[in-house]
């Protein structure tokens, strides 16, 4: 018998979730008994990915760099790597910025729904968590991100990740200070590594294999805990503009493929779709990492002197779903309750403060609404109706975050083949 593709075992998992979902969260006890049966096993799946997220980037990017023999070809790599990182955002944010302006999906929300919504999530203890960790990242220096980027205690670091920039940092002046020293001396280290790395690959192995299982515990989760139908459709239009432009934004990508790279879209999509179900499921970037550079290193073809460099800085700072996101629910926003802060000065200085946002923002469920608190203060937003704002938007936040992380996950994917391809190393 042929043996069933990953990707057709995770969707299978995955639609089952949904149905799953909707029969439990309409049946009496149906909501108690996902929380405390069904979820527990999505939440394990998503710990051990995260277990060894760190590990993973500290081998795999010391032993890419150990191979890379040359210093100046770190440098050209690293350069070209956020220089398009920096690009596909601005192309992002611009794409959603179109979209809600041409589209305007503010202008059909009624003064009943936005009391209603006011009512049930303003004083939500997640959106009031959201803002004071808004507030506290706003209040910052300009240059604080770079001061982030250097741990003063890299076992600190490594216990968190949140701190995935500083793990990176640690790992990529180690690497070079490994080159920088008699290859006899460095060989012993460099062995660990290699050894290490090959183990963490095979632990990842061994945790797909959990995959359908784990996905469907988390859309069943999903599906029970989400809010009130009504206030979905509701939010229907603003949710399908997000969508419509993280669609294009995935053609991009595609096309970056197909007329860059010269791969197929269908073999890309093909090879990258477990990855990529993952992302939908957990809204995790960091959680989907290992199987991300798994996917683009045995599948994908790409040297993993660029995939472990590419795709660890990628997780945290290419955030291109969720910086069209914060396009498109700022200018929602204004348009329901700040018409007339919409003008050309407030949508290109969103173009810049959603750019630098994105570095260094956890890459986590709902960082994506932290950042557009930081968003809506760079232009202004009165104060008061920031929570009014957020409340807004919050019913529909997860779903669209497991969209945008999907998203996030595939632009990663995308930049490391294009660097392997200017790197010539394929």
């Amino acid at each position: 018998m042929k043996k069933i593709a990953l990707h057709w075992k995770i969707i299978v998992g995955l639609l089952l979730g949904i149905i799953a979902g909707v029969i439990l969260a309409n049946i009496s006890g149906g909501k108690a008994f996902t929380l405390h049966w069904i979820k527990p096993f999505g939440t394990i799946f998503v710990k051990l990915l995260k277990l060894i997220a760190i590990p993973l980037i500290m081998a795999s990017l010391i032993k890419g760099i150990s191979e890379l023999k040359d210093i100046s070809k770190f440098k050209s790599m690293g350069i070209k790597t956020m220089l398009i990182y920096i690009c596909t955002t601005i192309i992002a944010i611009t794409i959603g910025l179109v979209l809600v302006n041409v589209l305007k999906p503010g202008s059909g929300i009624s003064k009943e729904t936005i009391f209603s919504l006011k009512q049930n999530y303003v004083t939500n203890l997640n959106l009031q968590d959201k803002l004071t960790e808004a507030t506290r990242r706003g209040n910052q220096g300009p240059l604080q991100f770079l001061i982030d980027v250097v741990p003063n205690n890299i076992t600190l670091a490594m216990s968190d990740n949140k701190s995935m920039l500083q793990v990176i940092f640690f790992t990529v002046f180690l690497g070079i200070s490994l080159l920088l020293i008699e290859e006899k001396k460095a060989k012993p280290l460099m062995s660990f590594f290699n050894s290490l790395n090959e183990v963490i690959l095979k632990m990842i192995d061994i945790i797909m294999l959990f995959a359908p299982y784990a996905v469907f515990a988390l859309l069943a989760t999903v599906v029970v805990t989400s809010d009130d139908y009504y206030v979905l459709l509701a939010l229907l239009k603003y949710a399908g503009v997000v969508i419509l432009g993280l669609l294009l934004l995935i053609v991009f990508y595609i096309l970056c493929i197909s007329l860059y790279v010269k791969k197929s879209p269908i073999w890309f999509l093909k090879n990258i779709s477990p990855a990529q179900l993952l992302a939908f499921s957990t809204s995790s970037s960091a959680a989907t990492l290992p199987v991300t550079m798994e996917r683009v290193e045995e599948h994908l073809e790409v040297h993993k002197e660029v995939s472990s460099f590419v795709l660890p800085v990628g997780a945290t700072i290419n955030m291109d779903g969720t910086s069209l996101y914060q396009a498109v629910a700022s200018v929602f926003i204004m348009q329901v309750l700040w018409p007339e802060g919409l003008v050309f000065q407030n949508q290109l200085t969103i173009v810049l403060t959603a750019l630098l946002a994105s570095i260094g923002s956890a890459a986590v469920p709902g960082a994506g609404m932290v950042m557009l608190v930081i968003v809506l203060d760079s232009i202004g937003f009165p104060k008061e109706m920031l929570p009014v704002g957020l409340a807004l938007i919050f019913a529909v936040d997860r779903p669209l975050d497991m969209f945008r992380t999907l998203v996030n996950v595939t632009g990663d994917a995308t930049v490391s083949l294009i660097i392997n391809k200017s790197e010539k190393l394929q």
